[in-house]
């Protein structure tokens, strides 16, 4: 058996870890519906941009930095008694203001750490028992661990494997070293299927003491006792024999490490010499082989599964003339530690949001539609909050949200960065032009990102790791998330606090005014403005380009001519909605007739993200059901949308050359319906 010692810089640079595959399997039919219209044009439709102007100018930075503060004062790891009293600070904050709060409580398997050790013996007859901790004054914070890891113990030698990507192990093969496997979550599946003892993980860009938590579980997101319905007591629960339950886990135990304690075992390894490819990737230049061994580690690690209440809790502020259409704004609030970063500056923002809300109420405004703020439970557990209130949900969001926006961090370090379903595009660069750039004077967000790039720097939702991956990629709602700074050094990691975030992040709370701004502004353009911002046309030609690149890399033999003619059917449907918004806009207000027919308009523009799910899922891992955007099983896909074309194209080597020919034709043909039924709901037409 193989020691595994396995570095990576992303293992935990995304949540979860990026090497979950998915199994859960739901379907659910979801059907749109115009329902009874009565015209109220509220003083928010009249008067919108007074409004916007308000929100914008009652901006505080002082008063986010105080939220911040009092939110990361104890750290708040989900199931814990520390996180239900963050809840009641955030339900607290709402009822204050006068907006109507509730919690909804689920129950789910959550992990936690009992007892961790690793000691390192080394060829000088010498031996290292390492701290499993940031330092002296953190008993309040977790040890570091992976949640859902099974407890265990190993000796065996240590063997580097840098990323744990697929072709870094194919450079140690090469080498002579038997050794296979990928990064945290990923590499622990791949290390059990190759035989190894156990896994630990470090990330080299973590200050050098910190440790990045985590969790392995796979298979799927949300709840592993309730996959595909909503958790809750007395409901129906798998128990934790059950295949399905087993599945989620691995059998062999990992645990996180500091870059500082990863070093002193890195510089003790001899065996096969360091890659040159390799070279880049330490900070460290002592570190010259990879092992394996002669350095031998001492792991042991024990923890316990326990099923917990977890609590989303909602501020609702009700819609006057459509109160039946719902725009979201979501950001989760547990934390690994103190949760300065992730996800409490997410958290800060989404408190003042309610504030200035709260202002706007109190001036006369009523939305339009009705506005949710969620406040997410347990996501760094796999998006479990928000999974299971979207899988209890699931109808209603189909037939009646508009749209969900999400902050996880926001903010991070520098830079504005942003991701969307592609009719949100133009909304997004809209509500930009009108938000200054906290770390350039005088210009606006809009403004730098033009001189980068511009409509190029948005971002796709491919990703599962943030609360949106259950709504756009199981619920299909158009959704936006968004976030200042890509990178930073405390991850996960004790050193997350507040008095980071005053010293490093951002010292002046500038940048947590900026995504504040934005994001409320998104929301209040999704519930007031009388047709709904969505332009498909943005969504018609990032499918072409995603067409182009998929017939360079695909065979003549896979026929592409159909996904073409749909995306030109689709691009004509988007046209069409753009051209009766158009149209609409300037009859507006003119008779009931017209608000019948914008209402009507608004239930096409809502629906037709529904049309890229499919309700067979993506092969293997049902429960992610659109067929545009998702996660792919081979995390080294060059392909970063249409999953199911892209699975199908990293499975080739398992079949023949006709199967394989046929089975990248049927996805490819599953695209092109969900393409066609987008567009027929577009039209709003039967075929």
């Amino acid at each position: 058996m193989v020691q595994f010692w396995l570095k990576t810089v992303t293992a935990f640079a995304v949540k979860p870890s990026p090497l979950v595959a998915f199994v859960t399997v739901i379907v659910i039919g979801v059907v749109g519906f115009y329902s009874l219209h009565f015209p109220f044009h509220s003083a928010a439709s009249i008067d919108a941009s007074r409004f916007s102007h308000v929100f914008l100018s009652s901006s505080s930075n002082a008063t986010i930095s105080n939220y911040l503060r009092a939110l990361t004062v104890h750290p708040h790891l989900a199931g814990t008694k520390a996180a239900s009293v963050t809840a009641r600070y955030v339900l607290n904050h709402f009822t204050g203001l006068g907006l109507r709060a509730h919690t909804a409580r689920h129950s789910a398997l959550l992990s936690y750490p009992l007892r961790s050790s690793l000691a390192a013996h080394f060829s000088d007859g010498s031996s290292l028992e390492f701290r499993l901790g940031e330092g002296e004054g953190d008993e309040e914070v977790v040890a570091p661990y992976h949640a859902y890891s099974p407890s265990g113990s190993a000796w065996a030698a240590a063997v580097f494997v840098n990323y744990g990507r697929e072709e870094d192990f194919r450079l140690l093969a090469a080498a002579g070293v038997r050794v296979a496997g990928i990064g945290a979550g990923a590499v622990v599946e791949a290390a059990e299927r190759h035989g190894a003892a156990a896994v630990v993980v470090f990330g080299d860009d973590t200050w050098p003491r910190g440790f990045e938590r985590g969790h392995v579980m796979r298979g799927g997101i949300g709840d592993p006792l309730s996959p595909g319905w909503g958790g809750e007591d007395g409901g129906e629960s798998l128990g934790l024999d059950d295949s399905k339950v087993l599945k989620r886990f691995p059998k062999i135990p990992s645990m996180p490490l500091s870059a500082e304690a990863a070093e002193r075992i890195l510089v003790s390894l001899g065996g096969a010499p360091l890659p040159l490819d390799w070279r880049g990737t330490l900070k460290s230049s002592k570190v010259r082989n990879v092992g394996p061994g002669p350095t031998m580690l001492n792991f042991t690690y024990q923890g316990e599964m326990k099923v917990a209440t977890i609590e989303n809790v909602f501020a609702v502020i009700k819609g006057r003339e459509e109160s039946d259409r719902y725009v979201l704004l979501g950001n989760h609030r547990d934390a690994w530690t103190y949760g300065a970063v992730d996800p409490n500056s997410g958290t800060a923002a989404l408190l003042d949001i309610a504030r200035r809300y709260s202002i706007l109420l109190r001036l006369g405004w009523t939305p339009r539609r009705t506005i949710i703020l969620c406040s997410w439970d347990a996501e760094e557990f796999g998006m479990i909050g928000s999974t299971e209130w979207v899988e209890q949900n699931l109808v209603n969001l189909g037939s009646k949200a508009v749209a969900y926006l999400n902050v996880d961090c926001a903010v991070q370090g520098s830079g504005f960065f942003a991701g969307s379903t592609p009719q949100l595009d133009d909304l997004l660069l809209d509500v930009i032009k009108k938000v200054n750039d906290p770390d350039s004077e005088g210009t606006t967000i809009y403004q730098s990102w033009a001189a980068a790039g511009g409509k190029s720097n948005i971002q796709r939702l491919s990703r599962v790791d943030s609360d949106f991956a259950p709504f756009v990629q199981h619920a299909g709602v158009p959704s936006i998330d968004m976030y200042y700074g890509k990178d930073y050094p405390v991850y996960h990691t004790a050193f997350d606090s507040y008095n980071w975030m005053t010293e490093f992040g951002d010292p002046f709370f500038h940048r947590h005014v900026a995504v504040t701004g934005i994001w409320g502004l998104l929301a209040l353009r999704l519930a007031d403005d009388s047709i709904i911002p969505f332009n498909y046309l943005s969504y018609a030609d990032q499918l072409q380009v995603y067409n182009d690149i998929l017939s360079n890399l695909l065979e003549k033999q896979i026929s592409l001519h159909p996904l073409n003619a749909s995306i030109q059917e689709f691009a004509s449907a988007a046209k069409e909605a753009n051209d009766e918004s158009k149209k609409l806009r300037l009859q507006e207000n003119s008779d009931d007739f017209v608000d019948m027919k914008i209402r009507a308009l608004n239930d096409r523009l809502m629906l037709t993200e529904k049309g890229f799910l499919d309700v067979d899922g993506l092969r293997g891992r049902q429960w992610f059901r659109h067929l545009v955007f998702g996660p792919h099983r081979d995390h080294e896909s060059k392909l970063d949308f249409f999953p199911g074309i892209a699975d199908s194209m990293s499975e080739l080597f398992k079949m023949s050359e006709k199967e394989r020919v046929a089975a990248i034709q049927h996805e490819v043909w599953r695209v092109v319906r969900a393409i066609q039924r987008a567009a027929s709901a577009l039209r709003g037409d039967f075929t």
